[in-house]
């Protein structure tokens, strides 16, 4: 398989994630997954009443300077370490 459908199998496994799945492990997953899918940050901080979109903003901003391919990779890397731990 090539990377693009290794890339929606590993979306796909995501979903079946193990409960002790941490919540750190999940904002990794959602930074690489967003810049895999829609590139580098295109919006703005949220303010401080919305806290889980300014978690999920700066695990998207933490892996800005990767390629679309690389932030692919680095997602079906984690999501198959998650499955296995």
């Amino acid at each position: 398989m090539g990377l693009e459908e290794d890339f929606e199998k590993a979306t796909k496994d995501a979903l079946t994630l193990p409960a002790t799945t941490t919540d750190e492990d999940k904002l990794v997953l959602y930074g690489l997954f967003k810049t895999a899918t829609v590139g580098k940050v295109n919006t703005s901080r949220p303010g401080m009443f919305d806290p889980k979109g300014k978690y999920k903003w700066d695990a998207w901003k933490a892996v800005e300077g990767k390629t679309k391919e690389e932030a692919m990779k680095d997602y079906i890397t984690k999501v198959t370490q998650l499955q296995e731990a």
